[in-house]
């Protein structure tokens, strides 16, 4: 894994924990910005478990939030904010399904098609006329002076 920009002594633990933590899953190469992004989503979701965990010790009446109050938070924080991917069974389904259905043929023209050339940017848009023979082959050429 790429290094902060910062030196090796200054990089912050949080980071060093969270790199740490990818290298355990096998990823071994990563751009900075993706440990910074994984620091600031668990911050934000400990920050807004922990303030549900508060809601509920204050709705129970209690002084401080214990155990059960940051269970429930998270079980709360689960059941709100992830999905669980659809099952393997419905995912083979809707893959026959979609594949019982041949692909549309293909045009015999296909690619992208451009209006005529001299409407084009590419076209030639002008005509060189050939300066009129008057000369002869050997006269020196008029100068405009």
């Amino acid at each position: 894994m790429e290094e902060t920009p910062n030196k090796p002594e200054e990089t912050p633990r949080d980071y060093k924990i969270m790199a740490l933590l990818l290298q355990s899953h096998g990823i071994t190469d990563c751009d900075p910005s993706v440990i910074n992004q994984l620091l600031e989503f668990s911050h934000r979701y400990t920050v807004d478990v922990l303030q549900d965990a508060l809601a509920y010790a204050e709705h129970a009446k209690k002084p401080d939030i214990d155990l059960e109050d940051v269970r429930l938070a998270i079980q709360g924080r689960v059941n709100y904010s992830f999905t669980s991917p659809p099952d393997k069974e419905l995912l083979l389904e809707l893959a026959d399904d979609r594949n019982k259905r041949p692909l549309p043929l293909i045009p015999e023209k296909y690619g992208v098609r451009l209006p005529p050339e001299k409407y084009t940017l590419t076209g030639i848009n002008f005509h060189i006329s050939p300066e009129p023979r008057s000369q002869a082959e050997g006269a020196a050429p008029r100068t405009g002076l």
